[in-house]
């Protein structure tokens, strides 16, 4: 969960070299990042860049977590209720909640990013207008609720992004979706 918040507006590697930094100081849990100042969890964060913002925001998620009885107490609220609760704490939004909500508590909510924006206006099946929760909700009925396939496409759609359907330079001609693609580069 810590992660989600940490990923935001950078590359998962740096956010790996910012939680082992953290990790090698204290414990990955809510209660021992409170305890930080928080001028020395942003430095220890620095590697994921907006360090200072990312504190705080780390620091609003522990408060909540710790406030809602711990990450236990959150495991046994329904999906909505769990939802609702992460996008009332300060810095996160549907991305980040959706993100904690698939890969830490296992549950099947689908997680629309740049890479899935992106993939599918240009595959024409996205108009660019439309907002998260449509997105989301699109996925959720096309796919099903189930939480392992989400996180397999998600996986597969940023792999594609990173890797193939980039947002400078697409590499149409290796494009596994290339005859289907009607943005694909001249």
């Amino acid at each position: 969960m810590l992660g989600a918040v940490l990923t935001q507006n950078t590359a998962w590697i740096n956010v790996e070299r910012a939680l082992a930094r953290l990790s090698a100081h204290v414990p990955l849990a809510a209660d021992a990042l409170l305890a930080l100042p928080e001028a020395e969890l942003a430095e220890l964060i620095r590697p994921a860049g907006y360090f200072n913002v990312k504190a705080r925001r780390l620091r609003a998620f522990c408060a909540a977590v710790v406030a809602a009885g711990g990450e236990q107490a959150l495991a046994v609220l329904d999906t909505d209720s769990l939802r609702a609760l992460l996008l009332d704490i300060h810095g996160i939004g549907p991305e980040t909640a959706d993100d904690m909500l698939l890969y830490a508590f296992g549950r099947p909510v689908f997680v629309v990013d740049a890479y899935t924006r992106r993939i599918f206006e240009r595959l024409g099946l996205l108009d660019g207008v439309e907002g998260y929760e449509h997105i989301r909700s699109l996925f959720e009925r096309t796919l099903g609720p189930d939480p392992a396939l989400f996180n397999e496409y998600h996986a597969l759609i940023v792999r594609h992004g990173k890797e193939v359907c980039r947002a400078r330079a697409p590499r149409c001609r290796d494009c596994c979706l290339a005859t289907v693609c009607a943005g694909r580069a001249s």
